[in-house]
């Protein structure tokens, strides 16, 4: 067990550094070999004695999957140092005014918080050959005025989210074991101590457990003012685990950090989305960095001081195929195909709310990684099928409550981007065609529509902007226009006309044809 001890002396970078070694879990030797540095060196660095490069910073970063976090500690101990070259190191009497260009004492810190603490939250998650095995490690702290004997952890799948009849009935009929989980953890530095745990809740798809601070000999509770590492490892057969990985934030967190290990032969693509006690989901505020490691893809990312019950969730998609091992094998619907890409599907709530509109340019930033995410999804969902007549996706589709969307025209022309758009005039010849939508894309819908439309959106700069739509472009727009507003494109269906399922539809890949009914 170490003792919390004060790193004012030590510099940024060199902390950080530590600090990410410690947990990954690697001796100085054994990053010295990854990194291809000497052993003398990295212990020069992580003691702040010799002073890293740009080029050991980036190496670092790389070799211990920080998520850009090293980079960054390197650019802003570059600043401070420049900012102390420039400052005036003659000595002040004490009455003496400062010069201008002097840095006033620093604020006296605010009061740290009391109780349990963790100062890093470190996640892998690997598959390989029909397994994940999530690799769980924290750094504790204690904080608070008693000893700590056990920690709360919670192990919770869903094969199908959106779904969870489909969920119930997976795991109740194949529920998750304790021999399938077998999990094991430690306590110290390099798994130095192996931890008991004793059973809270145990149910078809998740379990709760204590992790004690004790093994069947020895006890080793968390004193006062003392930290430690604890690890734990878990797995689960891939036909349990759906195509997503969460974190939660239920204690205060100074540091998140997760990293997902997949087969590049899978080809796959990873986004991200996080929710929180203020908010609704939105995409990441920085991005999810990706390497290649041999046959491996690392996808890593990083958080400094997450909100309290914060929740953090990455998906992917696999271009080239299923991770699905021998107990699932048949092919999936297309609809399953759409929710593996990250498409919300129909029964979930939030496609029946009206979508809150942004405050532009207030929220431009907000704005600007809505549309990310949402051209990140009409590129999977274009990977996966045919297009001909144009492709549209609304922010509630992808799990974000906001008033955006973007459509794709079937001429390969630039995609549109609509904030806060409304249908506010609709010219008077209509006409029927089929519509598929992505959140239930086993179906086609014939749906009468304007063959004209004027619609009023917002741009990034919160200008009002009027533009008219016509026959093929007028569909798209009206069709991501209702989803803004809780609308289906069912919903405008002749009454007694059914879905026609998409083994009957013809239309597949060919562009739009027009006939005005008037």
């Amino acid at each position: 067990m170490d003792s919390t001890q004060g790193s004012s002396a030590v510099p940024r970078f060199a902390a950080e550094f530590g600090r990410w070694r410690e947990a990954r879990g690697l001796s100085r030797a054994a990053l010295a070999r990854l990194m291809g540095y000497h052993r003398s060196y990295i212990s020069k660095v992580a003691s702040g004695t010799e002073h890293a490069s740009q080029e050991f910073a980036a190496a670092a970063d790389d070799a211990l999957d920080a998520g850009g976090a090293l980079r960054r500690a390197w650019q802003l101990q570059e600043q401070e140092n420049l900012r102390g070259r420039h400052r005036d190191p003659r000595p002040q009497r004490q009455d003496a005014t400062p010069p201008p260009d002097w840095d006033p004492a620093p604020l006296p810190s605010p009061p740290a918080t009391r109780g349990l603490v963790v100062a890093h939250d470190d996640a892998t998650l690997r598959y390989e050959n029909g397994i994940y095995e999530a690799t769980m490690r924290r750094r504790l702290v204690n904080n608070g005025t008693t000893p700590i004997t056990r920690y709360h952890i919670r192990i919770s799948v869903d094969r199908y989210p959106g779904d969870p009849q489909r969920s119930n009935e997976l795991y109740r009929n194949d529920p998750l074991t304790w021999r399938e989980i077998n999990l094991r953890a430690w306590h110290g530095e390099g798994r130095r101590q192996p931890m008991t745990w004793t059973v809270q809740h145990d149910r078809d798809a998740f379990k709760e457990v204590w992790l004690q601070f004790s093994d069947d000999r020895l006890r080793f509770p968390l004193y006062p003012g003392q930290s430690t590492w604890i690890e734990y490892v878990y797995t689960v057969r891939d036909y349990k685990w759906g195509h997503w990985f969460q974190r939660a934030v239920r204690l205060p967190t100074e540091r998140m950090s997760v990293t997902l290990d997949l087969p590049s032969e899978m080809g796959p693509s990873v986004w991200g989305l996080h929710t929180s006690m203020a908010a609704e989901s939105m995409p990441f505020e920085n991005a999810i960095r990706e390497r290649a490691d041999g046959d491996r893809m690392l996808y890593s990312w990083s958080t400094e001081n997450p909100p309290l019950h914060a929740r953090y969730r990455l998906e992917w998609h696999l271009r080239n195929g299923s991770l699905e091992g021998s107990h699932e094998k048949t092919a999936r619907s297309v609809t399953d195909t759409m929710s593996a890409l990250g498409i919300v599907q129909d029964g979930d709530p939030g496609l029946r709310r009206a979508a809150r509109p942004l405050t532009l340019p207030d929220d431009a930033e907000v704005a600007r990684r809505i549309v990310s995410e949402l051209a990140s999804a009409a590129r999977r969902v274009a990977g996966a099928h045919t297009f001909g007549k144009g492709l549209g996706v609304a922010a509630p589709q992808i799990g974000i409550d906001r008033a955006a969307a973007i459509v794709l025209p079937p001429d390969g022309e630039d995609p549109l981007v609509l904030f806060n758009p409304q249908v506010i005039e609709s010219g008077a010849e209509r006409d029927q065609q089929f519509e598929g939508c992505l959140s239930f894309f086993d179906v086609r819908c014939r749906v009468p529509r304007a063959l004209t439309i004027h619609v009023r959106h917002t741009d990034i700069d919160g200008h009002d902007r009027i533009t008219i739509f016509e026959n093929g472009m007028a569909r798209l727009v009206a069709h991501e226009i209702d989803h803004l507003s809780g609308i289906l494109c069912k919903d405008h269906m002749t009454p007694g006309e059914e879905p026609l399922p998409i083994e009957q539809y013809r239309g597949t890949g060919s562009g739009w044809s027009y006939r005005a009914t008037g």
